[in-house]
């Protein structure tokens, strides 16, 4: 096996047995810290981390964690989630088409984004409250102490387990000292940050903290057809916290917490343009210059569309955190209520032509949480953390599909094409986006004569408005027990064993209806039978047979549904009549329970090197599909037809996705000497049924993997030459391959990458700080690298695509000079190289053929001053 010969190989490289790879004992939470160990959290020999639920250096915690201090991330200009990934190169983040869908992966993981009812692979945590969507956690980041980036499932520590990995944000609470600060920044795209802090007492047992963050920035996208910017910030927020420590055994933190987003986001340019390109430019006359799409230019960021993109986003909530020293044993509990309420329209055609009139969607999520933990602090050999958690969620989802104003002649204009102009939509309308001579044959006027009723459907196909009316609900339940245990066999040698039962049950519901008529007609109706023996006939004479002979062939297919010659426009029907959960047969639940565990071992070889191994599992329960893809199992179509609930045109998909199963096999070394800290992993991390969630152009397709295994190797380290030079250096490799995916929205892609994952990333940086008197003058740089990694799950690559394979090569840097005094100034630059890569590719809207992505965000830069007291 690959990871056990690497494993080996590191062991004799270093003159370490592989029996010796034990892990560092786990310890856990402790009393808050005092306000003088807070200063100095970030000192370059002691990097504090609470990823095990308590304090411990980096060098000391036994799992692959990476920590960005809030130093860096305010040197580095790092202002959101999506900025993270720059400084932590095993962490991939991904803006969709709104600013309230965003996907995090780690190790090649995730998901989670474009759809309420899947939770991510990746969890969100923010002083340990989880944050169930990416909604509820892209806003801009508060007043921060450090991120910890958690590779690998987490379920012994977190309650909430988290099948890929953690990003858990922890924020500084309220001071007794008497503080705070306040910060503009201005850059490019009129970009205005505006950010303020005080903190403080209100009596010797009670300190409050209030903050608040504006954040504006003129689109870098430019929508030519409505002369509008677009891809622009317009975001808020405030947090307040009171902090009650009435003695040095009982403290009590409070958190409430509001933000707003009102942006018009995300563009996608066309990067392959397909058979439909010159009809959708054609109804596009009447926008500047008759373009309907910038065409195979996706980094031009101009774009054509008929109405802005909305996105409202409110996120609000409040927590609270309890802990009392019982003398030995710590007791936390953390409570939590959020709410997440998000709207998105956008013109989803991305064109000037008006295809899609509106494609919204209107999301509310309500999540209590509950967390208590028992945790020891004995002088013996033996320590202990036990658990449980409690989640409750309620979500409804309300959206709209419907077609625009030139969604009819569009369709028109596909339904000749697919028969060489032998059918439209009618002959009574020249409905021809070229203004040829209207077709003989009308398919509204002859579907409605031939059942009996001439002006059944006319003017109905593709019409104005007409689409679809979609509501979703889902009720989620969970909890779950947790805990580990230390035994410390020496003084350097400590086993960990850590288990998670969670049990996990959903209710959903849908109440979906469709008015698109054309989706609505069975082509295989025994009525339409003398059009489809025309339709035969025809197509046999041309073929060269007799009359005679294709009179035959004609009368024996008319009703054979395989030799259906209207069956090349099933691809037209875009959005059929929907069978609604719960029936008589699917009753919209699902029910799982799971257990989930770790072995850990550490050894310490001296003061300055560990060396660990783990063996754990991970768990993410059944995701429900709340999108208009949502359609019954084959398995359950005898029942359904049994029970006389097929709708016309009945297909079959998924209404959940089974759970996922991660494990991981995992090595590492950390090592701290004076001048430098390494750290180096090992690992081989599978997850049975990943949650495949795929667009395919007119929805998503929710599937399960059979397994998606990733082997990696992940190296950061830190050098410093003197006492105000700095070199620090991330790489990351990754090799990840789907095992088994037979049933993925493209076939069998068994054997193949995952869409997005590179096989190698680094992170290269170096800050230099030179003292001026009392005042200090830092330059800080960082290069961020991803080799190139396709963009589709294909399993018959398109070669046209390569070279739009996505490759970063981003540098950041910034200038800060800070006065003694505690103003300081900061000339910043991100993306100075001006790496252009699309983040993701999807097929085009309704557009066979034709391929659009999302464009990173281009270069930025501006100046800074903040003022700390």
């Amino acid at each position: 096996m690959k990871l056990v010969k690497t494993i080996v190989k590191t062991a004799m490289m270093t003159g370490i047995s592989v029996g010796a790879l034990t892990q560092a004992s786990i310890a856990y939470a402790q009393q808050a810290p005092s306000e003088e160990e807070e200063a100095q959290k970030f000192d370059n020999d002691a990097i504090i981390v609470t990823a095990t639920k308590r304090e411990q250096t980096l060098q000391e915690i036994p799992v692959a964690v990476s920590v960005t201090s809030a130093e860096t991330i305010e040197k580095a200009q790092i202002r959101d989630l999506i900025d993270l990934q720059t400084a932590v190169p095993t962490l991939r983040v991904s803006q969709l088409q709104s600013s309230a869908n965003t996907n995090f992966i780690i190790r090649g993981f995730g998901n989670g984004a474009n759809n309420a009812g899947i939770e991510p692979s990746v969890g969100v945590f923010i002083d340990g409250v989880y944050r169930s969507r990416s909604a509820s956690a892209i806003g801009d980041l508060p007043n921060l102490q450090r991120i910890e980036v958690l590779r690998g499932p987490q379920s012994t520590l977190f309650g909430k387990n988290a099948s890929a990995g953690v990003i858990s944000i922890v924020t500084q609470k309220p001071q007794f000292t008497f503080g705070g600060s306040a910060e503009l920044s201005y850059g490019n795209y009129n970009a205005i940050i505006a950010k303020a802090d005080v903190t403080g007492p209100l009596s010797d047992t009670v300190a409050a903290s209030i903050s608040g963050s504006y954040n504006r920035r003129d689109g870098y996208a430019k929508d030519l057809n409505l002369g509008i910017d677009t891809n622009e910030r317009n975001r808020w927020g405030t947090r307040g916290q009171l902090y009650f420590e009435p003695n040095d055994k009982v403290s009590l933190r409070i958190i409430a917490d509001y933000d707003k987003i009102d942006e018009i986001c995300c563009v996608a340019g066309n990067v392959l343009n397909g058979s439909t390109g010159a009809i959708v430019n054609a109804l596009a006359l009447s926008s500047p210059g008759g373009v309907g799409i910038d065409a195979q230019n996706p980094f031009s960021y101009d774009v054509y569309t008929n109405v802005p993109s909305e996105n409202n986003i409110k996120n609000y909530g409040f927590s609270s955190q309890l802990d009392y020293d019982l003398g030995g044993v710590d007791f936390t509990s953390i409570t939590s209520y959020r709410v997440v309420d998000s709207f998105s329209n956008q013109d989803s055609d991305f064109s000037a032509a008006d295809l899609i009139g509106r494609n919204s969607n209107d999301t509310k999520i309500d999540t209590y949480t509950q967390e208590i933990r028992f945790a020891s602090d004995f002088d013996g050999m033996f320590n202990f953390l036990l658990g449980g958690y409690y989640f409750k969620e309620n979500i409804e989802v309300n959206n709209q599909l419907l077609f625009g104003t030139q969604f009819r002649p569009y369709g028109d204009a596909l339904i000749k094409g697919a028969t060489s102009g032998a059918l439209g939509l009618s002959r009574l309308a020249a409905f021809n986006a070229f203004g040829a001579i209207p077709t003989a044959v009308g398919l509204e006027e002859t579907f409605g004569a031939l059942e009996g009723n001439p002006t059944k459907y006319l003017g109905r196909f593709f019409a104005n408005g007409t689409g679809l009316n979609e509501a979703y609900g889902m009720h989620n339940e969970a909890f779950s027990l947790f805990g580990t245990v230390d035994l410390e066999l020496t003084d350097r040698l400590t086993l960990t064993g850590g288990f998670n039962f969670t049990k996990d049950k959903k209710e959903f519901g849908t109440n979906v209806q469709s008015s698109d008529a054309f989706a609505g007609v069975n082509f295989d109706n025994p009525l339409y039978a003398p059009l489809r023996f025309n339709l035969i006939y025809g197509g046999a004479l041309a073929g060269g047979a007799t009359p005679a002979q294709a009179a035959a062939l004609a009368t024996a297919n008319q009703n054979n549904p395989a030799a259906n010659p209207l069956n090349g426009l099933k691809a037209l029907q875009f959005l059929p009549a929907f069978l609604n959960v719960p029936n008589s047969v699917e009753d919209g639940k699902t029910d799982d329970s799971n257990f989930s565990y770790t072995v850990r071992a550490a050894y310490e070889i001296n003061d300055n090197l560990n060396v660990y191994a783990s063996y754990a599992t991970g768990f993410k329960a059944s995701s429900v599909n709340l999108s208009r893809d949502s359609r019954p199992f084959l398995a359950d179509r005898t029942a359904l037809t049994t029970a006389g609930l097929l709708q016309t045109n009945q297909s079959y998909g998924s209404r959940f996705a089974d759970p996922e199963k991660s494990r991981v096999i995992e090595v590492g070394i950390k090592g701290q000497w004076d001048v430098a800290a390494a750290n180096l992993t090992i690992f081989e991390q599978s997850i049975k049924g990943f949650q495949s969630n795929v667009f395919t152009g007119t929805g998503f397709a929710l599937a399960n993997a059979g397994q998606q295994t990733t082997f990696g190797i992940e190296f950061d380290g830190s050098v410093s030459p003197t006492d105000n030079l700095t070199f620090s250096g991330a790489v990351v490799y990754l090799d990840s391959v789907y095992d088994s995916f037979t049933q993925s929205a493209t076939g069998d892609i068994s054997g193949t990458t995952p869409s997005g994952i590179p096989g190698f990333s680094m992170t290269l940086g170096a800050e230099y700080n030179m003292p001026i008197g009392e005042n200090e003058l830092t330059l800080r740089t960082d290069y961020h690298y991803e080799s190139p990694a396709n963009q589709f799950d294909f399993n018959n690559t398109n070669l046209a695509l390569n070279n739009y394979r996505r490759t970063v090569n981003a540098l950041n840097a910034s200038l800060t000079y800070a006065l003694g005094n505690g103003f300081q100034a900061t000339i910043w630059g991100r993306n100075l190289t001006g790496a252009e890569y699309l983040t993701t590719l999807f097929p085009s809207v309704a557009q066979t053929g034709s391929i659009s992505g999302y464009p990173n965000q281009p270069r930025t830069y501006g100046i800074s001053a903040k003022y700390k007291f």
